[in-house]
Formats: structure tokens, C-alpha cells, sequence
């Protein structure tokens, strides 16, 4: 298994995942914006301008996380960005995140690139286990994370306060055994 050194372009149909860069701050920004996305998300709190373009400036220097702009093939335009860190090298094993903003959402854009990455951790890198957390007024990603492969692992209840509401978190993750390259259609 090697680290996440290698920031790799990964293309589908739909999307193609390369190396976030500060350059894609504008894009990542405007998606971030959208108060849907940061409820769906549990964002809380906000970062400067300047803190958020130095973060993404590292992105391409860090070993042990891989962070990727998700492009929107037919317009070319950065949609939302896939994540895999909080890597566990000796468990071969880390944690998958993504934001799609709402310039790529319902036309299956992130099913696709979670396929993408998923194909890519397991696949390359060797990884044993895929796993994240999506909240429970978020069935939208759930239905995305189970068509590529994430099964139900259990819950954190009251997980998140959002608005003066406690939210469960769902736990899923996705087992190389278990991993099918062409499962399902990524619409």
C-alpha cells in the first residue's frame, strides 16, 4: 500500500476527478455557499477567504489525505470536490467525504465520482475499507452511497445540532471483498 503521494486524474462519463488546487476556490466557494449544502454537509462556522485559499493551496503537497475537484464533463465547470483522509495506513482503511453544490446535483454527478474514488481507493491503492457518515435529513447521498456500493454499518444518534435539532449520523462503509467495479448504473 502506498500513501496518498500521487494525486491522480480520474475520468467517467459524467465527471472527471482531478487535483484540487486554489484555483477551484471560486467554484468550491459558491457551492459552499448554498445553505442547503452547508445543512447537508453539518458545515458550521466559516474561514476566511484567505484560510480557505491557503488549505486548498496544500492539498496537492498532503500524504496522507487525496483531495479532488469534481468536474461536470458536459460544462467543464467544478462542481463540488471527493475526498478520501483520515487515513489509517497499518487498518488499510479511511474515510470518504464529498460536496456537490447545486450546479451538479440530481444528474448524477456524485454517485459517479464516488464510484470514481471508491474504484480508485480499493482498486490502486489497496485499500480494506471505505467508510463515512451522512446525517438522516440527507437521503439523497444515502440513496448516492448505497447505488456505489456503501452498505449500513449503524448509527450515531444525535450526532449534529443543526438549528436547535439533534440529527442522527448514518455510518456506512463500502469492503474491497465486497467492491464490484461495474456495479450498478452511477445515474
Amino acid at each position: 500500500m502506498t500513501d496518498f503521494a500521487h494525486k491522480p486524474t480520474l475520468s467517467g462519463d459524467r465527471v472527471t476527478l482531478r487535483p484540487l488546487d486554489e484555483g477551484d476556490y471560486e467554484a468550491l466557494a459558491a457551492a459552499m455557499d448554498d445553505p442547503d449544502v452547508d445543512r447537508l454537509t453539518g458545515s458550521h462556522g466559516d474561514i476566511s477567504e484567505n484560510q480557505a485559499r491557503q488549505w486548498m493551496r496544500t492539498r496537492k503537497d498532503q500524504t496522507d489525505r487525496l483531495d479532488l475537484a469534481v468536474v461536470d464533463n458536459t460544462s467543464g465547470a467544478v462542481v463540488g470536490e471527493a475526498v478520501l483522509n483520515d487515513w489509517d495506513p497499518d487498518n488499510q482503511c479511511c474515510n470518504f467525504r464529498i460536496l456537490i453544490g447545486a450546479a451538479g446535483q440530481n444528474r448524477g454527478l456524485g454517485t459517479e465520482a464516488t464510484r470514481l474514488i471508491v474504484g480508485y481507493g480499493i482498486e490502486q491503492l489497496g485499500l480494506h475499507r471505505i467508510s463515512l457518515g451522512v446525517y438522516k435529513f440527507n437521503p439523497r447521498a444515502r440513496r448516492a452511497y448505497e447505488k456505489a456500493g456503501f452498505k449500513e454499518e449503524g448509527v450515531l444518534r444525535d450526532a449534529l445540532l443543526w438549528e436547535g435539532e439533534w440529527v442522527d449520523e448514518i455510518v456506512m462503509s463500502v469492503l474491497a471483498p465486497e467492491w464490484v467495479p461495474s456495479e450498478g448504473d452511477p445515474s
